[in-house]
């Protein structure tokens, strides 16, 4: 596996990854254009499409129906340089008609189990994990 990143001018950088480019900038106020995310986000969307493809793809082996599968990632920064995630939390919010049980038995495989972005990142700092179907919270055990 690999990604190359091309600087193209000011803050600005290519990103190669699997056949697609993303473009890499810095906010303006850090000397970039604002022309593309920066590298912290991207890290909170691997962790949010690694365990958001794990359920997906676990819910549709169950036979699940949903009409909304929406994953937020939610960190905060350390005040102190370097300033690194001190906690992320993964809220889950699918609507349709999903038995909770196998949503709850989705979610645990993908924390649990499969997914590395957060195997890794949860050797960092804790990795909580919040489900919703349709409105209401469903318990999970800590992991």
């Amino acid at each position: 596996m690999q990604t190359v990143l091309t600087h193209t001018a000011g803050m600005a950088f290519d990103l190669k990854v699997d056949g697609h480019t993303i473009p890499l900038d810095a906010a303006p106020e850090h000397g970039g254009q604002d022309s593309g995310p920066r590298p912290k986000p991207l890290l909170l969307a691997a962790l949010g499409g690694c365990t958001g493809m794990d359920v997906a793809s676990i819910l549709a082996k169950m036979r699940q129906s949903w009409t909304k599968l929406e994953v937020r990632v939610d960190a905060e920064l350390t005040d102190e340089h370097p300033r690194v995630f001190r906690d992320f939390t993964v809220v889950f919010d699918v609507e349709g008609d999903v038995r909770p049980d196998r949503l709850q038995r989705a979610v645990l495989l993908s924390r649990d189990q499969y997914c590395g972005v957060s195997a890794m990142l949860k050797a960092h700092a804790p990795v909580i994990v919040k489900v919703f179907l349709n409105g209401e919270e469903l318990a999970l055990p800590a992991g």
